[in-house]
């Protein structure tokens, strides 16, 4: 051996650099696998971090990296030791970027799907956990095919599972499958232990998978969680897209911003004659107070494993809608001749629409932004112009934010 060739530890790093985790497009260094590496003569130990995969992955790691090891010139033995990496640089709720809760108002309209395709879909761009809330259901951890068990770090805190650089945090994978009777008080605390201790890495986007409904579990994550906006997910049909708006105003009195509707099973295209099929009488959708930030189809591809950063387009571009939603969040889009009442005391109020109103022509557009419900607006309209309320068509108020509504209507 040349005295001019690197110390035997830099060539075993070298050579490590070419082992990569088998799900992932990653060397064991990228991936953050490897601790340290320590050289005694011609033993090494090479210290790696593998509780963030399953045992049956963690297993043919080490044997490809104990290999890689043994074919470096100069070793005599290898060894790999297993370590708990400390929570030291990990990160809490609080450090993530963003926060998107995916909600529904009932089961079964795909919320755990849209909630994982949508984590996979961001995940091309960002450094994104995934939190499976849905404390009695949680299907997330079949619908990314990984398994536990959680490990812990050696301050105790529990350490998500990774997969393909997404991170993992699921009641499912430390029941392993069993089912789940918790309720009230307890299924509170255990949601709140996991939420607050988890040690994530990945700091960017965290998306929650929120149980369907208004209980508990729900109301707590909001209360105790600094959500940005939520993505409700409803199916077109008419009482699935009712029960949505009610929630949508839920999260709306909660102070949680919406960024929109995901309309799951909007359509069946045949696989015989390529034609789009509807499943469901979409005639409801309109009713439904937020914006569609995606329609999807009831597809085969939408039921596979998601992968992140390799999803379906129409999942990309719900994972593009709700990033540029997240920009906006909290913010309300009106015209510029939009009368601003909001912060102003009732006379003042009164003045500016009577104002803005009486100088419109016939037909004329008029637009109100108020922190309050404006519908009474209507009624001090049509005094203003001696008509009744039925002479304003369209009028439409719709709550934006959850602390500002728009009033739209037309001068009679």
């Amino acid at each position: 051996m040349s005295e001019q060739s690197p110390p035997l530890a830099d060539r075993v790093e070298a050579q490590l650099r070419s082992v990569r985790d088998p799900k992932a497009e990653l060397s064991v260094f990228q991936a953050g696998f490897v601790e340290d590496i320590a050289v005694d003569g011609r033993d090494v130990t090479v210290e790696a971090d593998l509780t963030a995969l399953n045992g049956e992955t963690a297993t043919g790691v080490v044997r490809a990296m104990l290999q890689a090891v043994n074919d470096v010139d100069g070793v005599e033995s290898a060894h790999v030791e297993r370590v708990s990496p400390s929570s030291e640089g990990r990160s809490t709720v609080a450090a993530f970027d963003h926060v998107v809760a995916v909600a529904s108002a009932k089961g079964g309209v795909g919320k755990s799907t849209v909630a994982t395709t949508l984590a996979a879909a961001l995940a091309g761009d960002h450094d994104v956990a995934l939190f499976d809330a849905d404390i009695h259901g949680p299907n997330v951890p079949g619908l990314l095919d990984i398994s536990g068990p959680i490990h812990s770090s050696e301050e105790g805190d529990p350490l998500p599972v990774r997969t393909d650089g997404l991170e993992v945090m699921s009641v499912g994978l430390m029941e392993d499958g069993a089912p789940l009777a918790w309720r009230g008080a307890m299924a509170h605390d255990a949601v709140d232990d996991l939420f607050t201790n988890t040690a994530w890495r990945n700091d960017d986007v965290l998306v929650l998978d929120l149980p369907p409904g208004t209980g508990d579990v729900v109301l707590t994550t909001l209360q105790e969680a600094p959500v940005d906006g939520v993505v409700v997910v409803t199916t077109p049909f008419h009482a699935s897209v009712s029960d949505t708006g009610r929630t949508v105003e839920l999260f709306r009195d909660n102070d949680v911003p919406v960024l929109g509707a995901v309309v799951n099973m909007a359509e069946y295209v045949c696989d015989c004659c390529g034609e789009p099929n509807d499943l469901f009488d979409g005639g409801a959708l309109p009713e439904l107070d937020a914006p569609v930030l995606a329609e999807l189809p009831f597809s085969r591809r939408l039921q596979a494993t998601p992968t992140p950063g390799d999803v379906p387009s129409v999942v990309a571009e719900l994972g593009a809608e709700v990033t540029a939603a997240l920009e906006t969040a909290g913010e309300v889009s009106v015209p510029e001749h939009a009368v601003d009442i909001r912060g102003l005391p009732p006379e003042e109020r009164k003045r500016r629409v009577r104002t803005r109103f009486t100088g419109l022509e016939r037909g004329a557009a008029f637009v109100v932004v108020s922190d309050r419900d404006p519908t009474p607006v209507g009624a001090f309209l049509g005094r203003l112009v001696d008509e009744p309320r039925e002479a304003f068509d369209p009028f439409t108020v719709r709550r934006a934010t959850p602390s500002d509504w728009v009033l739209e209507t037309v001068r009679p």
